[in-house]
């Protein structure tokens, strides 16, 4: 009895310490309030249940603002043609988006431009958790 105890006790530690459940977009952010970021990568986390791009952008005022990108899942972003080699630490890149509805500097991206013009989607599509197009 005590060892079942114990094990369900260390299953629960378990869950509660698991990282939080995938959202849909419009629980996080906002179709309304699209936004266009210019800025230069600094991080790029390849992660499950949604990629981020970690991008620094410099305000016109010259402060500059650390800004986290989710993308669709790892998978659907490889089906597309994107890779964890697509976007490389220092590269220069504008993201089309929605805002995070907190207020943080979070966005859901939907396209990245690259200065040379090529284009890659990396939202969700709608029905998956995407804004209407």
């Amino acid at each position: 009895m005590h060892v079942r105890f114990v094990a369900l006790v260390v299953a629960g530690l378990g869950a509660a310490a698991a990282p939080a459940a995938h959202h849909s977009f419009s629980g996080e952010f906002d179709v309304n309030k699209p936004i266009k970021l210019e800025g230069t990568v600094t991080k790029v986390e390849w992660i499950n249940p949604h990629a981020w791009i970690h991008i620094d952008v410099k305000r016109p005022d010259g402060t500059v603002e650390s800004w986290a990108i989710e993308g669709g899942t790892p998978n659907t972003l490889m089906r597309r043609g994107f890779t964890k080699d697509s976007l490389k630490t220092g590269t220069e890149i504008m993201v089309d988006g929605y805002l995070a509805r907190d207020g943080s500097r979070k966005a859901n991206g939907r396209d990245v431009t690259f200065t040379d013009g090529r284009k890659l989607f990396m939202g969700s599509p709608p029905g998956q958790g995407g804004p209407p197009q």
